[in-house]
């Protein structure tokens, strides 16, 4: 399945003038690189990827990326589905969850109450270059985390 993105909608249509996020799209979470305030950003963690498929639809005068097919977070707390808003110039999300501390082997993890705001700008090739930065509210964790993060369109 082919990705689409870079498209500027016709402004006959009935859809407003924006980008569509829609395809299958290799997402990366570069947590490797991440940095902060958190003593989260200093604990070693891999980058991951997944595979996910993205419908847009601007019926309601906003376009709305909604991830339709992927992986599910590890943490129930974070919202599903997953779903990116346009704002003219970037696709962003915003939500609150619970962080999961790692307290070590052997420790339960401590969750606490978090705030997350995504972004992804679309580049020339067609992928989605952005950050996502977490503020964590409290607890050992307190503080927060950035990461770059990319999606590239599947062909």
């Amino acid at each position: 399945m082919a990705g689409t993105l870079i498209r500027p909608m016709d402004t006959a249509s009935a859809a407003p003038v924006g980008q569509i996020w829609t395809g299958r799209f290799s997402v990366v979470s570069y947590a490797s690189q991440k940095a902060g305030t958190s003593p989260a950003a200093q604990q070693p963690e891999a980058d991951f990827t997944g595979q996910y498929v993205f419908k847009t639809d601007c019926v309601s005068g906003v376009c709305i990326a909604t991830v339709v097919s992927g992986p599910r977070s590890t943490n129930p707390t974070v919202p599903q589905p997953l779903r990116y808003t346009w704002d003219g110039a970037r696709w962003t999300q915003s939500y609150d969850w619970q962080w999961d501390c790692y307290m070590g082997p052997g420790a339960p993890k401590v969750w606490t109450p978090a705030r997350s705001f995504v972004y992804y700008v679309p580049q020339r090739d067609g992928s989605l270059e952005g950050s996502w930065r977490t503020d964590i509210l409290g607890g050992p964790c307190n503080g927060n985390v950035t990461m770059a993060v990319a999606a590239h369109p599947v062909w």
